[in-house]
């Protein structure tokens, strides 16, 4: 059963401009994307996501960044050292006021001198006003049913813009279990916005021998959840999210109909 996105019924590739940007904790940057093509960008979800179209800073030359949703037949006619980098991140706020949105990057793969060797970790380390991007809008999986009475949010740091923005955005609504799975303790967010009686069990993940997800996988099969009819949204590394949807399924007996998961990617690989 593959995940249910739902895709925006019209849509545009943006041209944007990076208007911010700041250290949020030891391993996320806070980027602030913003311009004119903002209008064209309608709120549809709560965790609702784009590809990220941008030069990476470790290479050199001109780049061509897409103006057209036909991205894929736009970039295979340009030369290799012409394409851009392409990732998928979360609209962590929107701030329509400032024709501008938030994007949160989970910063990996530094090295101890502090070079990283993720092209998006590159990128939004380095990002300064007016660095030039384009942004496609892909739509949203969060969609609780009616007759739901508590929420389960589930992920590692890839879910982490996602959970948080859900939890901001549902703060009248929906209570809330979340198993929150960090790289380390000072990721931990002192204080997030959240409907009455959630609860967040943050999972740093201190053994760097772990691999990411496997805390939260387990965190969930192991909880004593609340009683009564619930939703669950779950995404970030692959064999996680497919992991945690098998255990609510078989072992807890929840509807399939009540669960979203979504593989960000998988642990070794490299994700659009």
């Amino acid at each position: 059963m593959t995940p249910r996105i739902k895709r925006p019924s019209e849509r545009r590739m943006l041209s944007l401009t990076v208007r911010a940007s700041k250290q949020t904790s030891r391993h996320f940057m806070t980027v602030t994307l913003g311009g004119d093509d903002v209008r064209h960008l309608r709120q549809t979800g709560f965790d609702q996501a784009g590809r990220l179209f941008f030069a990476d800073p470790a290479e050199d030359g001109d780049v061509f960044l897409p103006s057209s949703e036909r991205w894929v037949l736009q970039l295979t006619l340009q030369g290799g050292k012409r394409r851009p980098r392409v990732r998928t991140y979360t609209i962590r706020r929107f701030r329509p006021q400032e024709s501008a949105f938030d994007i949160e990057v989970s910063l990996h793969e530094i090295d101890a001198s502090g070079r990283a060797s993720a092209p998006g970790t590159r990128w939004a380390l380095a990002a300064t006003p007016g660095t030039k991007v384009a942004f496609l809008d892909e739509g949203h999986s969060y969609a609780p049913p009616g007759g739901t009475a508590w929420q389960l949010l589930a992920g590692d740091e890839s879910a982490l813009p996602a959970i948080l923005a859900i939890l901001e955005r549902s703060a009248a609504g929906l209570p809330a279990e979340v198993f929150l799975e960090v790289p380390a303790s000072e990721d931990i967010r002192p204080d997030v916005t959240m409907p009455p009686g959630s609860v967040i069990h943050w999972l740093p993940r201190t053994d760097p021998s772990v691999k990411p997800g496997a805390l939260a996988l387990d965190a969930v099969k192991r909880a004593q959840l609340p009683d009564g009819r619930f939703y669950a949204w779950t995404a970030g590394e692959s064999s996680m999210a497919t992991g945690i949807r098998r255990h609510l399924v078989a072992e807890r007996h929840v509807l399939k109909a009540d669960i979203s998961f979504r593989g960000y990617f998988s642990h070794g690989r490299a994700s659009l």
